[in-house]
């Protein structure tokens, strides 16, 4: 078996495979019926949808559209998100299981019909979705969902093996699911959405919004976006006002390989039930398979060297597959909150005209499509018959309370460990393309040396609330244990709920 090399750089399959269009940095204040900030999904959709209702729409994105978690999923468009649906059903009633079940196929269905309407040629096919496992301790868990699944009349069945040549103990398949190429599709809606007169503006970044008869949201640069309603689509919410979603919520990253095998895909999507994830179904790249591999999840800025989990899902594809070439690799970062339902709907319970969008838990491309179809009627409708099911203001004392106590309890403790840390590591033994922590004139500092041997040294503290970031090896990015924002190796925010960067520090020469 040959040992494939992996890319020396992370770079997701969606974003190399299209040419996005470019689009301006907002350089003054402006005036809109609806300001949405974040250009993945979620907002996309949204200024879609609103814009084909007549409604004037303003677009912001921190970075360039579709960068974000949008352009570093797997894509699958299912209502399997993992084992949950018994879950639901324990913890919020057989309605508000079946309404959470609804609502992805509703977004499933919209996306099918968009694709249709406009003839969107992005690999779109339909697929049955496989939650499988070769642990014994999962086996009677297969079996409770697959009876949540008859309770909620799901098309799907336990089978004792897959298309994909895997051995498994026992799998849950559900039926007539589908998976597409995102960025091709939601090209299409922005030109669309652009047609119908939608504004949008990349590399500026939205930090707040103020109050006065409307809101506005304020941008980094002090400019203004004044409108009747904001949305916030950014992924984690720019916007707080005492919500505390990041207390509610914990950041979790995974990874993803793109390879080639000799061996021809069977279709299907595929996840399995056990840690560590491993998640697998393939796309289309020049006519041939590219299957993409996927897991390994963890808590954003914890545990082990970040490289360690390509190499995990490597090992794992070169152990059971044929591979000839690893082309691509990449890492997502998502959101899951205390109960597992994503929040959407009013920011807060006195702001109806601030909506948030977030938690959706790997599995943004159905949760992301209904949050955009529920913002969009309470605007143009006043009510969605899914508000009530995904409000941010909900709390269930279970299992949300445990839940909370425990993200918590681990946030101080990773507060305290770094504050706490002694390290004076030395900057002078670092190899190229590698980084350290020590300290500089007594303050914690990350030091990155890049291929030209160049020094990036920074403030580790992060600007949420101070805890020390960590570095992350396999995407050069420096990392915070406690609420997940991250910062590239020259400070700047990567991922919220960080809205400053890290401060650089400058170095004396070594030699």
């Amino acid at each position: 078996m040959n040992d494939q090399q992996m890319p020396q750089f992370p770079e997701p399959f969606w974003r190399e495979s299209v040419q996005l269009p470019e689009y301006p940095k907002l350089e003054e204040t402006i005036q809109t019926d609806v300001g949405i900030v974040g250009g993945g999904i979620t907002g996309i959709t949204a200024a879609y949808l609103l814009a084909k209702e007549n409604i004037k729409v303003t677009l912001l994105d921190a970075g360039v559209l579709l960068n974000g978690t949008t352009g570093h999923t797997t894509a699958k468009i299912t209502a399997q998100h993992g084992l949950i649906y018994d879950e639901f059903i324990q913890h919020f009633g057989l309605e508000k299981a079946s309404q959470y079940y609804k609502a992805t196929t509703e977004a499933k269905e919209f996306i099918e019909s968009t694709i249709n309407n406009y003839k969107i040629d992005c690999d779109y096919s339909k697929e049955d979705a496989y939650v499988f496992t070769n642990s014994d301790q999962y086996l009677s868990q297969l079996e409770t969902e697959s009876k949540a699944y008859d309770q909620l009349e799901i098309d799907g069945e336990i089978r004792d093996d897959i298309p994909l040549d895997l051995k498994v103990k026992s799998a849950l398949v559900m039926k007539n699911q589908a998976q597409f190429h995102p960025l091709k599709y939601l090209k299409t809606l922005v030109k669309e959405a652009e047609k119908n007169g939608v504004q949008i503006f990349e590399n500026t970044t939205a930090v707040d919004v103020e109050y006065y008869k409307h809101p506005a949201i304020i941008t980094r640069d002090g400019h203004r976006v004044k409108c009747k309603y904001v949305i916030a689509a950014s992924h984690f919410p720019f916007y707080d006002r005492q919500s505390f979603y990041f207390a509610r919520m914990y950041q979790d990253r995974s990874y993803v390989l793109g390879i080639k095998t000799k061996q021809t895909f069977p279709g299907g999507m595929y996840i399995n039930a056990e840690d560590p994830t491993r998640s697998i179904r393939a796309t289309k790249m020049n006519g041939e398979d590219l299957w993409l591999i996927g897991g390994e999840h963890h808590k954003t800025g914890q545990g082990k060297t970040t490289i360690e989990h390509y190499n995990a899902l490597k090992d794992f594809a070169e152990a059971k597959f044929d591979v000839t070439e690893i082309p691509f690799r990449w890492s997502a970062q998502d959101l899951t909150t205390l109960d597992k339902l994503p929040y959407i709907g009013p920011a807060t319970e006195h702001e109806e005209s601030v909506f948030v969008a977030t938690g959706f838990r790997k599995w943004g491309m159905t949760n992301g499509t209904i949050a955009a179809k529920i913002i969009s009627d309470k605007i143009v409708k006043g009510e969605n018959e899914y508000e009530e099911l995904y409000s941010p203001q909900r709390f269930q004392a279970d299992p949300a309370l445990r839940k909370f106590t425990s993200i918590n309890a681990d946030v101080a403790k990773h507060m305290v460990k770094g504050k706490l840390e002694f390290t004076h590591n030395s900057i002078k033994g670092l190899s190229p393309d590698d980084a350290t922590v020590t300290r500089i004139n007594g303050k914690r500092t990350g030091v990155y040396k890049d291929k030209e041997e160049k020094l990036y040294a920074l403030d580790t503290t992060c600007t949420h609330m101070g805890c020390e970031v960590e570095w992350n090896s396999g995407d050069r990015t420096w990392d915070c244990p406690c609420h997940g924002s991250r910062f590239s190796y020259t400070g700047e925010v990567v991922e919220g709920p960080a809205k400053r960067p890290l401060p650089k520090i400058v170095l004396k020469e070594t030699k």
